[in-house]
């Protein structure tokens, strides 16, 4: 009678972790369709800046390991519109450019003059090129989504170190004031 019971302990344990992890991919067939339309969001899960230095003093710091520090929590995203695209993400690297003012020091703006080039590579993942016109810090924003809806995005910039983020996309979220208009 044990074995049964901890057989199905087994088996119930392995299917809801597997339950769990599917449920953060996409039909490849949406996520196409997302990519098409030039309208969908990435959010950000993880931050990985691009020198070893920054990781070593965030793992200098007393009671606060460098891998839980990293990991976001799916509060930093790109909204990509049509007309706008909507940058909050944080950054960690080097500055060349320090400013006193914190709120300049992640990557928070609104750009309205932006491009944006779609390409497929080999493996059937679509690589988008952002450059934002109307923004001096950011040179190039380069998102690559993969079949199931997982996403990479580096961020070259002007005035500081390179970094990359690990998350995913996702349809856009109507606003209050969108759904007021219609």
């Amino acid at each position: 009678m044990k074995k049964y019971i901890s057989l199905i302990f087994i088996f119930g344990f392995l299917f809801f972790f597997q339950s769990c992890s599917s449920q953060a991919t996409l039909d490849p067939k949406v996520v196409d369709t997302l990519v098409d339309s030039e309208e969908f969001t990435f959010v950000a899960q993880r931050a990985n800046p691009m020198n070893y230095d920054v990781i070593n003093v965030m793992g200098s710091m007393q009671n606060a390991p460098v891998a839980r520090m990293l990991q976001l929590d799916g509060s930093y995203s790109i909204e990509i519109k049509k007309n706008n695209l909507d940058v909050a993400l944080p950054y960690f690297g080097r500055m060349f450019n320090p400013s006193y003012n914190t709120a300049e020091n992640s990557y928070r703006f609104t750009s309205k003059d932006f491009t944006i080039k779609k390409t497929r590579n080999k493996k059937g993942n679509w690589i988008l090129k952002i450059k934002p016109n109307d923004v001096r810090n950011v040179d190039e924003m380069t998102i690559e989504v993969f079949n199931k809806g997982k996403a990479f995005l580096s961020v070259r910039s002007n005035d500081r170190q390179p970094i990359t983020y690990d998350g995913y996309v996702s349809k856009n979220e109507e606003t209050q004031k969108e759904k007021e208009k219609l």
